[in-house]
């Protein structure tokens, strides 16, 4: 399974949980994401510099561990842990790489492939992240900013794997 599938399911896994009866049964209101990505230095300035991530923490898998639990073949690899913000409350957004690219192509629509396709993170202000964004070269999809009503507005890009951000608020 690819690593962009990975994310799509495991998105998909997140929505699910939220619904009223599925959360009954769990002893935690947040899900932990995690995203396998091809340049973990790469990955870990889009979120962290341009959307505003902030990093919580890090673990390795091992070999013995990876193989044992299913996760991976037996290849190891460290996990860099970003969340929204530093609270127990926040999901985690759990970046790793393998050193390898993606087998598929980048999309460049959420229509071009099923499952999970984008994330929606809600902002107390855009414009600090559309100038960091544009800053770093992120290219803009569609529209930016596009009005939603009197107070919010959206901004749509890709990270550097392909995968979709939605992000929703003020401008200001």
């Amino acid at each position: 399974m690819t690593a962009y599938k990975c994310v799509k399911i495991t998105l998909l896994v997140f929505v699910c949980v939220l619904s009223s009866y599925a959360q009954s049964n769990f002893t935690s209101k947040t899900i932990g994401i995690g995203v396998v990505v091809a340049d973990l230095d790469r990955s870990l300035d889009f979120y962290v510099k341009g959307i505003g991530m902030v990093k919580t923490g890090s673990f390795t898998i091992n070999e013995e561990f990876g193989k044992r639990s299913g996760l991976t073949n037996g290849v190891a690899t460290n996990v860099t842990i970003l969340k929204l913000e530093n609270s127990p409350d926040a999901t985690d957004w759990k970046l790793m790489s393998f050193g390898s690219k993606s087998s598929h192509p980048k999309p460049a629509h959420i229509q071009d492939d099923t499952g999970m396709q984008y994330i929606t993170i809600q902002v107390k202000a855009l414009q600090p992240i559309i100038d960091r964004l544009s800053q770093m070269k992120v290219k803009f999809l569609g529209s930016t900013p596009t009005p939603l009503n009197d107070k919010a507005q959206f901004v749509f890009v890709q990270d550097p794997d392909g995968n979709f951000i939605e992000l929703i608020g003020p401008l200001q």
